[in-house]
């Protein structure tokens, strides 16, 4: 599933709320996988690779080699958020693009896995950013949003380049 770059409507409409974890489900979340995989990604959230649906996948290898799996999310919620740093983070549709972000040091979220069961889970430093990240591409929201006016006006040309490629 290629990745949709910055520009591309889809990157800022609100995902749907998956209702019914079904077939097209797990095969949506199989080809984020692979494309998550193949780009040595973090996270990928579904608007990502065009499908306005809440589904995100986080990288969990990548982070901890005892886990060998990635994590599978669905519908995640955000339900607490304490602490801020400041960190630089980069995302899959801003190719070459990195910025200093802050965001909440430590986060409490929710959601589903593929068989619907029910996920709570804790996360601090890069792991809550991650979560965070992807939770706001499902809100439309890029992390460029969090950036500046000053810092937006510093990367436009680069952003520009993004949107003729």
């Amino acid at each position: 599933m290629p990745i949709r770059i910055f520009g591309d409507p889809v990157l800022r409409k609100k995902a749907q709320v998956i209702e019914n974890i079904d077939g097209s489900i797990d095969r949506l979340a199989r080809g984020m996988v692979e494309s998550l995989s193949q780009a040595r990604g973090l996270g990928l959230a579904a608007p990502q690779v065009g499908q306005s649906k809440a589904i995100c996948i986080i990288n969990l290898p990548l982070l901890d080699e005892k886990v060998k799996q990635p994590l599978v999310v669905i519908n995640p919620r955000i339900h607490l958020r304490e602490g801020e740093v400041i960190y630089e983070e980069g995302c899959l549709s801003f190719p070459g693009i990195y910025a200093e972000v802050s965001r909440p040091k430590k986060i409490a979220l929710t959601g589903f896995d593929l068989d619907g069961n029910a996920l709570e889970y804790e996360a601090d430093d890069i792991l809550a950013r991650v979560f965070l990240h992807e939770a706001d591409h499902l809100d439309g929201v890029l992390f460029i949003d969090h950036l500046s006016i000053i810092k937006r006006q510093l990367l436009k040309t680069k952003l520009k380049n993004l949107n003729q490629d």
